[in-house]
């Protein structure tokens, strides 16, 4: 039974014991689901953190790969590169003395991400998944005009979609309208919500309040990151950080936004949750993955699906 008085994502992840949290899109995504662990740690649950990396994990030292397809970073590993946003959050863990190991899975198809995942969810023994996506276009069903950065959402999703073992797997956005940046129409995610709303899938939005403990250490890790990768800030988590201290507008945090005009605003400090199963059949070509092993695999997956498409969804404006 939901209740107002919490949301109904919250509800269900504080009935599991073990969550595993882990960035869908890659980059710095897993931060999005930062201010939601840190909560689920404060009401005594274990909780794991990973993310669908970018850096080149294969030139890691043996030691570090757990499983097949699954590093264990800590603020001590070894970097094959500059860019390593899974040892820069272990670091900022480690510093304010929290659990400080972040999983890490490479950027990889569909059959060996779900093979990753089963390894890992057997380790840690978890009984819920949390997908976090910075921005919404992990919620684009695939006949949008804009489907945003699609391959590694869609590969962390369809991998997921498949462990129905683990009794709870949903995912979390946050960042709306960040999106817009890469030709995400957020009118067509309001109405694909409620398509996922109409199937029983919805399970609410709320905010991160600026004031809460999970807040400002969001607000700390995110600075934290930023200074750790100053040429290659996160736009997404940025975007959201300058929303949650009350900027509103074209607000200039990094030069990678460099000619486009952004809009900061409260609604980017929203979560909007969904259930995987409601999301995965919502989607329109989530089963032609199923076979990938490489990235680019789904990359021309979803090119050669809409492709095929008589018509595409046009961008819509809000009415208001």
């Amino acid at each position: 039974m939901t209740s107002l008085l919490q949301p109904p994502l919250i509800t269900r992840l504080l009935a599991a014991d073990r969550v595993l949290i882990a960035g869908a899109g890659g980059g710095f995504d897993v931060y999005a689901g930062l201010p939601i662990a840190l909560a689920l740690r404060a009401a005594g649950k274990e909780v794991h953190l990973a993310n669908l990396s970018f850096t080149h994990l294969y030139g890691l030292p043996s030691e570090v790969w757990a499983e097949p397809d699954v590093a264990r970073i800590g603020p001590d590993t070894a970097a094959p590169e500059g860019y390593f946003p899974e040892r820069t959050l272990a670091r900022w863990l480690h510093r304010h003395r929290m659990p400080d190991t972040v999983w890490a899975f490479p950027t990889v198809g569909v059959q060996p991400l779900r093979e990753a995942y089963r390894t890992l969810v057997a380790r840690l023994g978890v009984d819920a998944i949390l997908l976090v996506d910075g921005g919404t276009d992990i919620l684009m069903r695939g006949d949008e005009a804009g489907l945003g950065t699609p391959e590694e959402d869609m590969a962390s999703l369809a991998a997921v979609a498949g462990l129905s073992e683990v009794p709870e797997r949903l995912v979390a956005c946050l960042g709306f309208g960040i999106d817009a940046y890469h030709g995400v129409n957020h009118s067509l995610v309001l109405e694909n919500l409620a398509a996922i709303d109409r199937a029983g899938g919805y399970l609410g939005a709320f905010s991160i309040p600026s004031d809460s403990r999970e807040g400002v250490l969001y607000l700390d890790a995110v600075e934290h990151a930023r200074a750790a990768f100053p040429e290659h800030p996160s736009i997404v988590n940025g975007s959201v950080a300058a929303a949650l201290r009350g900027r509103f507008g074209d607000v200039r945090f990094t030069d990678r936004t460099k000619g486009e005009k952004l809009f900061v605003n409260p609604l980017m400090t929203l979560y909007f949750g969904v259930t995987v199963e409601a999301l995965a059949a919502e989607n329109r070509y989530l089963d032609r993955l199923e076979r990938t092993v490489m990235t680019r695999q789904i990359a021309t997956v979803i090119a050669e699906f809409q492709d095929e498409l008589p018509r595409q969804r046009p961008p819509r404006q809000f009415p208001h």
